[in-house]
């Protein structure tokens, strides 16, 4: 415990070593903080995508891209009638019940929204109501839809309505709706209104609304093609990427570690047979056999986890560890150990090792980085979970989907650079403990 202590004053004179225990330290409580807010089941509803996101704009880039532009770029806008006054009885006739629904709204955004959507549902006894919308401009212009059966859902969309198309045949239709006239890229500030006007047939029939106006921007990380916001992927993909490094590197490390030592202790055909094993690994690439493994069994993170684990056990750092082995089995401690009798896993366990383990904590440090990329690296070639949401995962639909071309930039930066801050944060560590446990390095 002393030793460890005094090594851990020594970290404090690594400047580098700092910045990465606090970069990890990071990572650790996002992790936990995300793990407590967005629970598993709750992650992997929100990455499926489906109706869950369909109230957010697709391919939208993060707000903080705003901050760098000189005009405000549009953001999403939910106006719920359940907010507002509700549906209102203008008129009774008989039975027949003509309703009305505003629902206004200030828009003072430099860009038009990349979509109009208006979300209606209802609830009726016999017959489903019907209605029409009325687009009404600050400069008093009005557009109305055609008359439509509400049902028990609708999601009205003001581009397919054939009445307020034929009003502007040369443009688009946001921008028609939004724009000025005569001026076709410049937006027409102000209030706004959304009249929703149409029959009920029962006095117990109830309609609601919700117009999404889907903006430029979106989010802290912005959204995909499926209208999921990144900021899910790229938090959980924090604790999915330490938690492969973490349970890769013990696995590997600590079995090599364990390996060559009872090689080294027991000599011998034991020793040859490990040196054997550890050359015929060695000219067996891994990629390959992730690659099979992801396309002809399974992509589970578990599998590809135990497949990693198990190609590192007779890994390079054998011969290395050997070395470290040889010199400590000819101690006088070892010997004592002998001489009153101690067995072999005895010796091996409690005396060799221990001896030999404070170099093993720089190299899993350093280890940890290494299966974070190649998790990354196989979800992006689509070889990952495809159940998880990672920064990997983000790559590949990222990537199929032309990001970099369609100038979705954040899609493909965002997880890039948590990678390479995951990997610099271990590497400043890890490079910073070798010189403070290796012998050799600390006297330079």
């Amino acid at each position: 415990m002393r030793f460890f202590k005094r090594r851990l004053n020594e970290l404090k004179q690594y400047p580098s070593a700092i910045v990465g225990i606090i970069l990890i330290s990071i990572f650790i409580l996002t992790s936990i903080i995300t793990v407590i807010n967005i629970p598993y089941d709750e992650a992997i509803r929100l990455w499926r995508g489906g109706r869950v996101w369909e109230k957010t704009p697709a391919n939208a880039r993060p707000v903080w891209v705003d901050w760098f532009t000189s005009d405000d770029k549009s953001r999403t806008l939910n106006i719920d009638s359940t907010e507002k006054e509700g549906m209102q009885i203008v008129e009774d006739l008989n039975g027949l019940q003509r309703f009305e629904i505003e629902l206004p709204f200030d828009y003072q955004f430099d860009g038009f929204p990349k979509e109009i959507n208006i979300f209606m549902e209802s609830e009726f006894v016999n017959n489903s109501p019907s209605a029409s919308i009325t687009w009404i401009t600050p400069d008093g212009r009005e557009f109305q839809s055609r008359e439509f059966s509400v049902g028990q859902s609708r999601n009205f969309r003001f581009e397919r309505d054939d009445n307020v198309r034929r009003a502007f045949p040369d443009q688009i239709v946001r921008q028609g709706l939004f724009g000025i006239p005569d001026q076709e890229q410049q937006v027409n500030k102000g209030e706004y209104k959304i009249l929703i006007s149409g029959y009920t047939f029962n006095e117990e029939d109830i309609v609601e609304a919700e117009a999404v106006l889907y903006g430029e921007v979106h989010g802290i990380a912005g959204t995909d093609h499926r209208r999921r916001e990144l900021i899910v992927s790229l938090l959980w993909g924090i604790p999915i990427a330490l938690m492969f490094g973490v349970l890769a590197a013990i696995g590997a490390t600590v079995s090599t570690f364990i390996v060559a030592a009872i090689g080294v202790w027991y000599g011998g055909k034991v020793d040859s047979l490990v040196q054997r094993l550890t050359e015929i690994n060695l000219v067996i690439p891994l990629l390959p056999i992730l690659v099979m493994v992801g396309m002809f069994f399974s992509r589970s993170l578990w599998v590809i986890l135990v497949v990693v684990i198990l190609k590192g056990v007779f890994s390079s750092a054998v011969k290395t560890y050997r070395a470290m082995f040889l010199q400590a089995r000819n101690a006088d401690f070892i010997e004592a150990a002998e001489a009153y009798g101690a067995s072999n896993i005895r010796v091996i366990f409690f005396y060799l090792i221990p001896k030999i383990i404070p170099t093993l904590v720089p190299t899993f440090i350093t280890a940890i980085p290494v299966y974070v990329f190649l998790e990354a690296s196989l979800a992006m070639l689509g070889l990952g979970d495809p159940v998880l949401p990672t920064w990997g995962k983000m790559m590949n639909d990222a990537l199929n989907q032309g990001a970099l071309y369609m100038g979705h930039f954040y899609w493909v930066l965002q997880p890039a650079v948590l990678l390479m801050l995951t990997g610099l944060s271990f590497a400043m560590t890890g490079y910073a403990l070798d010189r403070i446990f290796n012998p050799r390095l600390r006297r330079l």
